[in-house]
């Protein structure tokens, strides 16, 4: 399975949940993830998205940390199957 596959996945189920899954793009600062997940009711999140298997660089991890650090949520999502646990997460603050 590609990350491609699974991407096209999660933008479609955030779709059905009344939202939206913007690539997300940052010049001049690398290492942001791959999606921003915005559901109704002010709920966000980022989602790092790698093919089963795979993992974060090392910048790709300082940046969730960050995040994180922000009171931000960060998912790195690997299979189709975490993608509703995700969704669930973000959507019940």
């Amino acid at each position: 399975m590609y990350e491609r596959t699974i991407e096209q996945e999660l933008a479609a189920r955030v779709k059905v949940m009344g939202g939206i899954a913007p690539k997300f793009t940052s010049p001049g600062f690398d290492g942001m993830p791959d999606r921003l997940i915005l559901l109704p009711s002010g709920r966000i999140g980022f989602v790092e998205l790698k093919a089963p298997g795979r993992k974060p660089r090392p910048l790709q991890m300082a940046r969730h940390r960050l995040l994180r650090r922000l009171g931000f949520k960060v998912f790195v999502i690997d299979g189709i199957e975490q993608i509703d646990s995700v969704l669930e997460e973000i959507d019940h603050e």
